[in-house]
């Protein structure tokens, strides 16, 4: 079974960074995706990035580009994402997910939730102003 387990949100000032986390467990795919989406309260949950980790392309949302980057390190089972000069706006609950195998459209993969297979539990990442 694909487990998906996020760490390292927090409470940063606005301007600040972190770095979240997402371990996957239970996958033995070659080729795979591993998004990072985020909800606000009162808001949809949005796609923020995502990676494959086949060939390590990358795709991300217009609202972080330029601030977040994405990762992965295969050897730990572990895709990074990297929270830089952060605003008030990124204040959200923060989800890894997977689409294993690696089969949809990129174009689609941050606009449909539907697309993805697992979720893990979350992580708040707070911004203060």
């Amino acid at each position: 079974e694909v487990k998906l387990v996020e760490s390292g949100g927090g409470l940063v000032q606005a301007g600040g960074s972190l770095t979240l986390s997402c371990l996957v467990s239970g996958d033995n795919a070659d080729d795979h995706a591993i998004g990072w989406f985020r909800q606000a309260p009162g808001k949809e949950r949005e796609g923020v990035s995502f990676i494959s980790t086949n060939d390590g392309s990358t795709a991300y949302a217009d609202s972080v580009k330029g601030r977040f980057t994405i990762s992965s390190d295969r050897a730990k089972n572990t895709v990074y994402l990297q929270l830089n000069s952060l605003r008030t706006d990124d204040t959200a609950v923060y989800y890894c997910a997977a689409e294993i195998p690696r089969r949809s459209d990129p174009a689609l993969l941050l606009r449909l939730r539907v697309l993805w297979d697992y979720w893990g539990q979350g992580t708040q990442v707070t911004v203060s102003s």
